[in-house]
């Protein structure tokens, strides 16, 4: 009997989900039962957690026996086989579908109780449940993420039959499971407890991920002076403070780097704007990606812009910049009146703000990979000129891109840690030597 309860498996089915820990992901636990699970994993590779409503139909006259599911969004999944061999005619399909709709609803409503669900689009959609059987239900909450706009789905499970890859390989990028035997009858018989999960339990575990409820999580259009461009504003409630990213060459708001940043800076209270800081035309000019002066100056207006926004007035404002928006963002900081609280360069080019570097106020903060050489000469080479409050941090293993297991979340932890010292309404720009 491999698993004690539902919360031992979800953490022993993390630590087989390692490898997906500083990616930009969503854990979708399947209610009840997966949700218990889900929750290990989310907070193991910290990561939000939503729910996805999924009901199994199940033949009539043996519920525990799937022949299809629904889901969310009317996505539906048919096993035409077990219905043939079950002799079960589609008005009976029809019956059983229509009781588990209104109970989809039901859920859908309760467990989420008004809030938006996780945004799923152009992430890696974890979906967990506490096992596979049939995995009818499984399909359908996989074909549901991909709806949704996932970029990759990963279904996780602590127990499934030994060929559940051949099923449902084609719904899944990824399939996990810690266990996997070829004498399979049921997943109740791999945990010592499998007492049915309630709705209580369930909201228990999504108020538990839930640490910091947002009062907005909008696609925006950014006024940046003349120009308009495209951003995410994620802001929790009782926000500490705002930050704005700054990307380097060749990214943009969807990057996944800064976006698992930024979830990770919103797990702890603080308000993310990441946005384009070129319009989709003047990216087809690459001389203006290597602009620092303009960059900043889109910078700055995305700032005017976001302290007027509801729900940001008032807050204090800081800069995550990456690679050469990281110069953009030293530059911006160093501009007179703009009052920038903190910033964090990640793998930046700080030495492209040049001339401006002496005139940054703001708490800086510099994280360079400890195997990307050039960029950490630089990176000292830039300290060395700023006369405010800084410090050079060297993540070990990493290189430009931290894309080295363990190293981005290692930075994240560290620009986390920053702009929760320095990032507070009452804070203001420091300046004297480090």
């Amino acid at each position: 009997m491999p698993f004690a309860n539902r919360t031992e498996a979800g953490r022993l089915l993390a630590g087989r989900l390692r490898h997906l820990r500083g990616q930009d992901s969503v854990v979708l636990g399947l209610p009840r039962g997966g949700v218990p699970v889900a929750v290990e994993v989310a907070e193991a590779l910290d990561a939000p957690l939503d729910v996805i409503v999924v009901r199994k139909l199940g033949v009539p006259y043996q519920t525990e026996l799937g022949m299809g599911a629904i889901g969310e969004g009317g996505v539906r999944v048919i096993n035409r086989e077990v219905m043939r061999r079950g002799h079960i005619s589609d008005d009976e399909l029809a019956a059983v579908e229509g009781r588990e709709r209104v109970e989809l609803e039901r859920r859908a409503q309760r467990f989420r109780g008004g809030r938006p669900c996780a945004r799923i689009q152009g992430r890696t959609a974890i979906v967990v449940d506490d096992g596979v059987a049939t995995g009818s239900t499984a399909r359908a909450a996989c074909q549901i993420a991909r709806a949704n706009g996932a970029a990759r789905v990963v279904l996780a499970v602590p127990v499934a039959p030994h060929d559940w890859t051949d099923r449902l390989g084609q719904d899944a990028d990824e399939l996990v499971a810690v266990e996997t035997p070829r004498l399979f009858m049921a997943i109740g018989e791999w945990y010592a407890d499998f007492t049915q999960t309630t709705d209580d339990e369930v909201m228990a575990c999504l108020a538990r991920a839930a640490a910091h409820p947002m009062t907005r999580d909008d696609e925006v259009v950014v006024h940046a002076g003349p120009v308009r461009l495209a951003g995410h504003l994620a802001l929790p409630e009782a926000a500490a403070g705002v930050v704005l990213f700054s990307h380097g060459s060749g990214s943009s708001r969807h990057s996944p780097r800064n976006r698992f940043v930024a979830e990770v800076l919103g797990r702890a209270g603080l308000g993310t704007l990441l946005f384009d800081l070129l319009t989709a035309e003047e990216e087809r000019d690459r001389t203006n990606v290597f602009d620092t002066e303009m960059l900043a100056r889109r910078l700055l207006g995305a700032t005017r812009w976001v302290r007027a926004e509801p729900g940001a007035r008032g807050l204090a404002v800081g800069y995550f910049g990456a690679s050469t928006g990281a110069a953009a963002a030293l530059w911006a900081a160093a501009e007179p009146g703009t009052e920038i609280a903190a910033v964090v360069s990640r793998g930046g080019r700080p030495d492209l703000a040049g001339r401006r570097l002496p005139d940054v106020a703001a708490p800086t903060l510099l994280i360079v990979g400890g195997h990307d050489d050039l960029v950490l000469d630089l990176n000292r080479q830039a300290q060395a000129e700023l006369r405010c409050e800084s410090r050079l941090e060297v993540v070990p293993g990493a290189t430009h891109l931290f894309e080295e297991p363990g190293t981005l979340e290692a930075a994240a932890e560290l620009a986390r840690d920053w702009f929760t010292d320095h990032l507070t309404p009452a804070q203001q720009p420091m300046s004297g030597r480090r």
